[in-house]
């Protein structure tokens, strides 16, 4: 799929690219892969991590539209992966938000038209499915512009798609690198007890999005079938036999995330390993993957019934493959 092919990662420094990068290069055989971000000293990083002559870095912003059209030149496939993340951040800095993941999304979709790149996959969050913060209300905004930009391909054959999924072990930003900090402690920090959370691996997000430009022709919205655990269950596989301290839940945080809504059931569809949001508005031709079947009425997917869980010992074990605690 991905082999003799010209990889962008827009964000590509962080966690998801570079486990990307490690990837791709161990099962497929690309043309070369770019890495668009504008910190050149995590570039400086992550340049010492890989020593292929086939990978690239190139200093850019996703709010510079000409910058980003001359790193697309000769591009076949994009994943978009950069974003303003942090819910407190966004909250303090809204309009910033905005210009990084609603009009950097714009600014993708038009570059990429221009340059002709065959596919884009841009990545989401469960924090997009009814929203309570602004991370959350900028990326279900950035979703709906990657969805709608099929129909401004015409015949430059330019496909857009998304991908959703929950949190990520071993990203920057997850709660298990404070977790460890503080086990020595005895006590860890949790805002509410009843808290419940999806899990997915960086390897499995990244072959998620992987398999995803092969399913993809154009407007789907693919999220994973993944597994829930319980905040405590985490602090007591992180840190065994500490207290737990409750802290209460944060400005812009829910007590269970939400990926599909009732609302988003409609025209969803499902497979094996994932759920097919299909576009509401489909101004373009749209393709069902084979073997997808519709869900029953009023399904929704959130972390509190889901049908799968991990227990602490099946959390440790993640932990422990993953190479995040001994």
């Amino acid at each position: 799929m991905l082999s003799g092919k010209t990889i962008l990662v827009t964000g590509g420094t962080g966690s998801f690219g570079k486990a990307f990068v490690r990837q791709v290069f161990r099962d497929y055989e690309p043309h070369k892969v770019i890495v668009y971000s504008r910190d050149e000293f995590k570039q400086y990083q992550m340049a010492q991590m890989f020593t292929s002559d086939r990978l690239r870095f190139f200093i850019g912003d996703v709010r510079d539209e000409k910058r980003l059209s001359r790193a697309l030149t000769g591009v076949d496939y994009v994943i978009h992966a950069a974003a303003m993340k942090q819910v407190p951040a966004a909250e303090y800095n809204p309009f910033e938000a905005v210009q990084t993941n609603i009009m950097g999304a714009q600014n993708l979709i038009n570059a990429a038209l221009e340059a002709k790149v065959q596919k884009v996959v841009a990545l989401s969050t469960d924090k997009a499915c009814n929203p309570v913060n602004l991370y959350g209300a900028t990326k279900l905004c950035s979703d709906k512009l990657f969805i709608a930009a099929n129909a401004y391909s015409g015949k430059l054959n330019t496909r857009f798609a998304v991908v959703r999924y929950g949190n990520v072990l071993g990203s920057r930003g997850s709660v298990v690198p404070l977790f460890r900090q503080l086990a020595p402690t005895g006590e860890i920090p949790v805002t509410d007890e009843r808290m419940t959370r999806f899990w997915i691996t960086l390897p499995q997000a990244v072959r998620f999005v992987i398999d995803s430009f092969a399913l993809m022709s154009g407007g789907e919205l693919f999220i994973p079938k993944i597994p829930s655990m319980r905040i405590t269950d985490l602090a007591e596989a992180v840190a065994p036999g500490c207290r737990i301290k409750k802290v209460g839940i944060r400005p812009g945080e829910k007590l269970h995330e939400m990926m599909i809504s009732r609302d988003d059931s409609r025209h969803l569809f499902e497979l094996h390993d994932r759920y097919i949001k299909m576009p509401d508005f489909p101004f373009w031709k749209v393709v069902l993957p084979e073997g997808a079947t519709p869900v029953l009425d009023n399904f929704e997917y959130a972390s509190d019934t889901n049908s799968t869980w991990l227990n602490v010992e099946q959390l440790r074990e993640v932990l422990q493959q993953e190479g995040v605690v001994e």
